[in-house]
């Protein structure tokens, strides 16, 4: 662990990179370096899922049906209380000398075809009450200039992970980045565990532990070409993903099969995960997969055995945290003026350094 009194390289800083996503798992925490010799080299010092009351689980549920005052209100009660939790992870960590906060913020709108994305969390009074200078609201500036704002995490994972030919996040939205000939092309892929979680939660289970109800299922074949035929899966990259398509598109399907066993529900969903994501990957090179589902085991088989890539799974820091230090990369980038975001991967008008940066 890097303490106070450790001498530092002048280009090394130590960052808090936050991570709320839309599965409400909580609140992803971590403290990483990053410094640069022949390339980049990160350091995670220290990590921690903080989950969400039961009181923010609903609140966040419904965020996305709130506008005007009542989304600014819940801007401002989001934003204390994130800044609460981060108050309490830094003073747990005392010793360890924070240069600056890079959060995400969490996602309540994202409709870039109408040139808007909206993330709670993102408010200059989060500089304030946490008394650290802060970088924030990465997805707003790529939006402006005609990009998808999302995803957003392969700005950092060329330089953090340069030895893979792709890399999958599984969180509540499965994302690629694939890495070919000094490009990257990226995109969000289908929904993962905003779906998988639902329906668990409807069997009383906040999520299916190892994909260990799916698997006592067996498909539904009428659901699953129903769900192969949803238009995302035909339209060209770039393209994302938000709570508002799983609400419009994904969940009147399932209901049209409520009738079925929730297993049944679940395995054929699985199965659907892994034909799309299976698709998207490279016929031959490694991939690195991360996020929630990678524990989901049967989701994992469902998705090797749609592919002939190989698979890697990394550590389990990297596995749970991989988007909170890639934020937290991608607030380092910021703060050197350096691009963070890529044309290629989001469709904006030209590569460029996004993020707000506010000071206590």
């Amino acid at each position: 662990m890097l303490m106070k009194n450790e001498q530092q390289s002048p280009a090394k800083k130590i960052v808090l990179g936050v991570m709320s996503g839309t599965s409400l798992d909580g609140i992803d925490l971590v403290l990483v370096s990053f410094y640069f010799t022949d390339k980049w080299h990160y350091t995670v010092h220290q990590v921690l899922t903080q989950p969400y009351p039961e009181k923010w689980v609903r609140r966040l549920q419904g965020a996305n049906r709130l506008n005007g005052e009542a989304l600014t209100a819940l801007d401002s009660a989001y934003t204390a209380y994130l800044a609460g939790q981060l108050k309490i992870f830094m003073q747990a960590n005392a010793t360890i000398d924070i240069d600056f906060i890079s959060s995400h913020g969490h996602t309540v709108h994202h409709q870039p075809e109408r040139g808007y994305t909206y993330q709670i969390g993102n408010l200059p009074s989060l500089a304030v009450l946490t008394q650290k200078k802060v970088v924030c609201d990465f997805r707003s500036a790529d939006v402006a200039l005609g990009g998808q704002g999302a995803p957003l995490v392969p700005g950092g994972e060329v330089h953090l992970f340069p030895d893979f030919d792709a890399c999958v996040n599984l969180g509540g939205f499965a994302n690629i980045s694939v890495h070919e000939h000094q490009s990257v092309l990226a995109y969000d892929l289908c929904a993962v565990n905003t779906v998988l979680n639902v329906l668990a939660q409807e069997g009383g289970n906040p999520y299916d532990a190892g994909g260990e109800m799916a698997r006592k299922g067996t498909i539904i074949p009428a659901l699953l070409t129903q769900l192969e035929a949803l238009s995302f899966y035909a339209k060209n990259p770039p393209k994302s993903l938000g709570i508002e398509w799983v609400n419009t598109e994904v969940v009147p399907v399932l209901e049209a099969f409520s009738t079925f066993p929730l297993a049944d529900l679940l395995h054929t969903y699985v199965v659907h995960i892994g034909e799309i994501i299976g698709q998207a990957l490279p016929s031959q090179g490694k991939v690195l997969f991360s996020g929630g589902g990678v524990w989901n085991h049967f989701l994992m088989e469902s998705i090797k055995a749609n592919t002939t890539a190989t698979i890697e799974i990394p550590s389990k820091e990297v596995v749970d945290f991989k988007e909170a230090i890639l934020f937290a990369f991608l607030g380092k980038l910021r703060t050197m003026d350096q691009p963070n975001c890529l044309a290629s991967v989001t469709g904006a008008r030209h590569d460029h350094c996004s993020g707000e940066i506010f000071l206590p």
